[in-house]
């Protein structure tokens, strides 16, 4: 097996700002509607978790490695548990890659703390894999 790696840290405040300046029309480009359930605390959007999931998207996109060709953020998902670690699910267009990158699995970590993100994604792929 041979792994690929990817990171990624965000600032919540721009997270914030893209809130601010688009609304929905932002979380429905870049959000599944799971993961914006998921980051409501009482009726209000928790930015630092949505900055630990937009980072999460960021570094899968890294391990990826798609070149010049755009994934859709929402083909990533972020699923959290109450208990044990998150999950990256990939749909679309981002499954195609790994599909073709010999990728058979993810593993990743999220961490939000005063305002800033981020994520880890470390992607299993097949001995002798493509791309």
């Amino acid at each position: 097996m041979r792994i690929r790696v990817g990171i990624d840290l965000v600032d919540a405040a721009t997270i914030a700002e893209a809130l601010e300046a688009h609304g929905d029309r932002y979380l429905q480009r870049i959000y599944r509607d799971s993961e914006i359930a998921d980051c409501r605390r009482g009726g209000v959007l928790d930015v630092d978790r949505l900055a630990a999931r937009f980072a999460a998207k960021e570094a899968a996109i890294k391990a990826l490695r798609p070149g010049d060709d755009p994934i859709p953020w929402r083909d990533i998902e972020v699923r959290c548990r109450p208990s044990g670690p998150p999950e990256l699910l990939i749909h679309g267009l981002a499954a195609t890659f790994a599909h073709d990158a010999g990728i058979t699995g993810f593993a990743l970590s999220i961490t939000h703390e005063q305002g800033t993100a981020v994520a880890f994604v470390v992607a299993e792929a097949r001995t002798g894999a493509d791309r």
